[in-house]
């Protein structure tokens, strides 16, 4: 009797479908034998009464019909205990979370690169109502600054209460602000306090 399982991701691709990266059908129609695939693995380590969770790859042996595969464990667990590389693994399309094919419809790909945000959007739940982007600082900074656009002087000077986090993390939080996103340097908007829509914005 199998001590692992494997978990369907498909519920937290939805909620989270800008950080977390689920392949879209046209590319699950592609997997074939031969293939690698990655899939989330659930099960005890040495202390049985702990759950550990490892993303594996698995060598596709076998495609049924009704987007069913077999195939074999590509690489040893960490912490998993009972599975090891070479193992057999019977899954479904809804399990695999990274193909090799490339996907147009990765959404998560187009977000990758961070900016800087407080902590007021990132965990007080508070909307985004200031942004401008700026010279971007390094290659994987996309140059986007947010805030609540009601922090102080002293708030902002403390640098424990700003993140450097990926544009997805952000719009996860609120993505109202996604129609601007490639807007160029130099650009910046403020919540409009009526209509609630982003306006042009001087300050930055």
């Amino acid at each position: 009797m199998l001590n692992w399982q494997l978990d369907d991701p498909t519920d937290i691709a939805a909620e989270h479908k800008y950080t977390f990266y689920k392949p879209s059908p046209e590319v699950l129609s592609k997997v074939s034998v031969g293939e690698v695939v990655k899939l989330i693995f659930r099960g005890p380590g040495d202390d049985a009464s702990e759950v550990h969770v490892e993303r594996m790859w698995v060598l596709v042996d076998a495609v049924h019909p009704g987007a069913r595969f077999e195939g074999r464990l590509d690489n040893d667990p960490f912490h998993i205990r009972g599975l090891q590389s070479g193992d057999p693994v019977s899954f479904e399309a809804r399990h695999i979370i990274n193909t090799e094919h490339h996907d147009p419809h990765d959404v998560t790909a187009r977000y990758i690169k961070r900016a800087f945000v407080t902590n007021r959007i990132l965990h007080g739940g508070q909307p985004i109502c200031f942004l401008y982007r700026e010279a971007p600082d390094e290659e994987n900074d996309s140059g986007w600054r947010f805030t609540a656009g009601d922090e102080t002087d002293e708030y902002m000077q403390d640098t424990a209460n700003i993140r450097y986090v990926t544009l997805g993390a952000v719009l996860s939080r609120d993505d109202s602000v996604l129609h601007l996103l490639d807007e160029p340097t130099g650009s910046s908007f403020k919540r409009d306090d009526v209509s609630g829509l982003f306006v042009a914005d001087s300050r930055a």
